[in-house]
């Protein structure tokens, strides 16, 4: 998608979080909001497309730091299975 089609570009911190879906969020000028996962953020993953009209921003983040926090992430997860399959 060109730089045109974006109805907007969105920092990252000017997303919400929410730690226990692992999703950001958005709002959009429809009343819905523009999500996207820890995991997307991790593939490289940019646009994002409101759920409730055609409207598409781009995320601006350093793609790095969310591959590696996805990574952590990922470790911390290995850790709590690897505790719970000894118990």
């Amino acid at each position: 998608m060109s730089r045109l089609d974006y109805y907007d570009e969105v920092e990252i911190e000017d997303f919400e979080y929410d730690e226990d879906e692992e999703v950001y969020y958005y709002p959009c000028p429809c009343g819905d909001q523009f999500q996207i996962s820890l995991s997307d953020l991790a593939a490289g993953e940019e646009e994002v497309t409101c759920p409730s009209c055609s409207l598409v921003i781009k995320v601006i983040y350093d793609r790095e730091v969310f591959r590696i926090k996805q990574e952590e992430l990922e470790r911390k997860s290995d850790k709590k299975e690897l505790a719970t399959q000894q118990v």
